[in-house]
């Protein structure tokens, strides 16, 4: 009978040992064919040691701060290791894997905890997925499980990919690689980008109860979402904190003290079109993608924007960057993925202090002037010049341009159609300057609502070197995308009529040289006589002789045409050509009125040349591009070459001194606000006709600005001069924005700053000017 028994156990245990050696041969068998890629994918040797990871590119301003990002589908930038606080650390571990250095990338030990937990039904028992397991599931994402056997077989494929993650990599380099890979929701991938989003601070001055809010969010970024649901994510948050004791990364008195702190956020929405520069950032981004210039793909009227972007795609290297340079792989660089380092010119102080600038004129200054003139308007925001018949007209034309005419349109509905569509009210919101307003309103009503708005461009640059420093394009990117510093141009006026005076002071004249303050008069190719009229009849000095430099302060058309009167308006061109105009000018008597229609980026960039003894440096944007490793891929230079004599050059500054110490740029001497400078300003306004456009051209010694301010139609405008012209338009802005930067003492820009001057230079420039002994109570006028 025992032997009998004694036959049975030997049986069983030979079945057992049979079957328990099968079992161990299956499982190995099936994660040898799960490491081989038989059972469907697994990463190579090579993807193991370089990860496909996409990464967005990032803009650095001057001084080192991040000025924005490009991405698509991630905005992740890569952080060092060294960059991450140790509470950071800390709280991940404590959290996720507190066995995580001491295994090999599947801790037994917690997964039998975990099974332990789900036998007797305890939930709370954590989970058994390492951190080196969930970056495998994050690094190669694949088919989504349909039944327990898929879900069974993606987990052993996690087990596999872990377990080689950890041969190739450091435990350091997993832990970054988990945090610059990890989706922390709302377009924050990666704890870089996530520290900015939620905190605004980067990554290593994260406190422990920030890091510790980011880390519970690793459980499920969607149901913990700070934005949305802030007490579940401040409890799992303190679970967080419970877990960093549990462990003794904290104290008890820590514990009990951290959970009683807010989450603290400092929430910035992820948005294209906010930030601290969208239109540098916008002209920046198409400028790099840009491929070389197809004349098929330009409309018949856009002959002048191919020509420049010819002239852009075979003379500067930045224009197509990402289209003329290729990766080691032989692949172009992407903007959105590469994860590129674009160091910029942009100054992040300069440029807040531009913004900000642009919007105080706008919204405390000029917009409620002209508002409160509206009233006097017969078809507002319309000027009363414009009859009722081309107001229609102009409408028409807006009702074409927008999005809800072409959706209509293309549904096949005719004009009227659409017409009647346009005048129904409907629920909206829109721009005002204080605030968003929800509203009901027709679409026709919100094109007015919005063409009544002024906008400004403003751009700085240094002196010097060439390099913008700030770049505004307008009033607001979310609302009025149009960039009016590079791609828009208008008419520049009387900011024009230094270049006539270049070639004034090129050809013996100088600031002192008196002339006839009498009409002039040109006789025309058809035989007609045009004679320029000033805006105002000066009775005082009519028939007298008065010095160049007062002509100039003054902005006196008479002046100008007699100078215009002893060169030709070719000759002209050709100076503003050599000083870095290159939109297209039309070589008439008349152009020193200034009809033509040129950007600020030419014309800040021409009168930099005055500060700069002569020599033309054009505005540039980018010093360097680097790949996301640090290697230098390009360096950059501005084109510069002499346009102008110093002596020229020289002479023309103390024109333009004279603008602003006795002539229309005078309020940056006495005004309260935005002026009384005691530092050395070069500077010239311009008014249109209509005074639709207001202009200031402002040159110190350090830096050279320029304000343009208008409508986005031209037939919007000022009723008056004293509220249209380019003294109270945009010269506001300039004085606002310097005075910003003087009070700035890192900037290092101080008002004792003088401009330099040339060697040998021996003209007398004390003219006897009328001017010269009157008090501020004179200048009345100009204010």
């Amino acid at each position: 009978m025992s032997a009998i028994k004694g036959d049975n156990t030997r049986k069983y245990v030979k079945w057992f040992w049979t079957v328990f050696g099968l079992g161990i041969a299956g499982l190995v068998l099936l994660f040898f064919l799960i490491a081989k890629g038989f059972l469907g994918f697994m990463p190579t040797f090579e993807e193991l040691e370089n990860p496909k990871n996409i990464l967005a590119s990032e803009i650095y301003s001057d001084d080192g701060k991040i000025v924005d990002k490009y991405f698509i589908s991630e905005n992740r930038t890569f952080v060092g290791y060294e960059n991450l606080p140790p509470n950071l650390i800390d709280a991940l571990i404590a959290t996720e894997d507190i066995r995580f250095f001491r295994h090999s990338g599947i801790d037994l030990r917690g997964l039998l905890r975990v099974f332990k937990g789900l036998a007797f039904g305890n939930t709370s028992s954590g989970g058994g997925s390492t951190i080196s397991q969930q970056l495998a599931k994050m690094l190669f994402p694949r088919e989504d499980f349909s039944n327990i056997f898929q879900l069974a077989l993606r987990k052993f494929r996690e087990w596999v990919i872990a377990v080689k993650l950890e041969k190739s990599y450091t435990k350091e380099e997993i832990i970054l690689m988990y945090l610059n890979k990890y989706d922390f929701l709302n377009l924050a991938v990666g704890i870089k980008s996530a520290s900015m989003v939620y905190f605004s601070i980067p990554p290593d001055s994260l406190q422990l109860h920030q890091s510790a809010m980011l880390v519970g969010m690793a459980k499920n970024s969607s149901l913990y979402n700070p934005v949305r649901r802030p007490e579940l994510v401040r409890h799992r948050r303190n679970i967080v904190i419970n877990q960093m004791k549990k462990y003794g990364f904290i104290t008890k008195a820590e514990r009990d003290s951290l959970k009683q702190l807010p989450l603290d956020l400092e929430y910035q929405e992820v948005d294209y079109k906010s930030g601290p520069a969208p239109y540098f950032r916008e002209y920046l981004r198409l400028t790099m993608t840009a491929t070389k210039p197809d004349r098929k793909k330009y409309a018949s009227w856009q002959s002048q924007e191919f020509k420049e972007d010819s002239t852009e795609w075979e003379t500067n290297p930045l224009y197509g960057w990402c289209n003329k340079n290729v990766k080691p792989s032989g692949e172009n660089y992407n903007l959105y993925n590469d994860g590129l380092k674009i160091f910029s010119t942009i100054d992040s102080r300069m440029q807040k202090y531009a913004v900000e600038s642009v919007e105080h004129h706008l919204k405390n200054d000029l917009q409620p002037e002209f508002d409160g003139g509206m009233k006097s308007l017969n078809n507002p925001p319309f000027g009363n010049n414009m009859t009722s018949a081309e107001v229609n007209e102009l409408m028409e034309r807006e009702i074409r341009r927008s999005e809800r005419y072409r959706v209509l349109n293309a549904s096949g509905k005719n004009f009227n159609q659409i017409l009647e569509n346009f005048k129904k009210p409907v629920e909206m919101t829109v721009f005002s300057w204080k605030g968003e307003i929800d509203t009901l309103m027709s679409p026709m009503d919100s094109i007015k609502w919005y063409l009544r708005f002024f906008r400004s461009s403003f751009m700085a640059m240094e002196t010097e070197t060439g390099q913008v420093k700030a770049y505004v394009g307008g009033p607001n990117y979310e609302y009025f995308m149009y960039d009016m510093v590079k791609k828009g141009k208008r008419q520049v006026g009387s900011t024009i009529k230094p270049f006539l005076y270049t070639l004034a002071m090129q050809n013996g004249l100088t600031p002192c040289t008196k002339v006839p303050y009498v009409s002039q008069q040109f006789q025309l190719p058809d035989g007609t006589v045009w004679e320029p009229k000033d805006a105002e009849h000066d009775t005082e000095n009519e028939g007298k002789l008065v010095t160049l430099k007062w002509g100039l302060a003054q902005s006196r058309n008479k002046i100008s045409a007699w100078v215009m009167k002893q060169f030709t308006p070719q000759a002209v061109a050709e100076v503003m050509k050599r000083m870095g105009i290159y939109s297209p000018i039309d070589p008439v008597p008349s152009m020193f009125l200034g009809t033509s229609d040129i950007s600020l980026y030419e014309m800040v960039g021409a009168f930099n040349t005055y500060g700069n003894l002569g020599v033309f440096v054009k505005p540039y944007f980018v010093t360097r591009i680097e790949d996301r490793y640090g290697n230098v891929l390009a360096t950059f230079q501005p084109e510069r070459h002499d346009a102008l004599d110093e002596q020229t050059a020289y002479l023309m500054l103390n024109l333009l001194q004279g603008v602003i110490n006795e002539g229309t740029g005078i309020r940056l001497r006495y005004r309260e606000g935005y002026g009384q400078f005691k530092m050395p300003i070069a500077g010239k306004t311009g008014t249109t006709q209509n005074h639709s456009d207001g202009w200031f051209m402002g040159i110190t010694p350090k830096l050279t600005a320029g304000v343009w301010t208008g409508a986005d139609l031209r037939s919007i405008h000022f009723r008056t001069i004293s509220s249209g012209q380019g003294a109270n338009m945009a010269l506001p802005i300039w004085g606002y924005f310097m005075k910003k930067v003087l009070a700035d003492k890192s900037l290092g820009i101080t008002e004792d700053m003088q401009f330099k001057r040339p060697e040998n230079f021996n003209i007398n420039l004390d003219c006897d000017q009328e001017f010269q002994n009157k008090t501020p109570s004179d200048f009345n006028d100009f204010f």
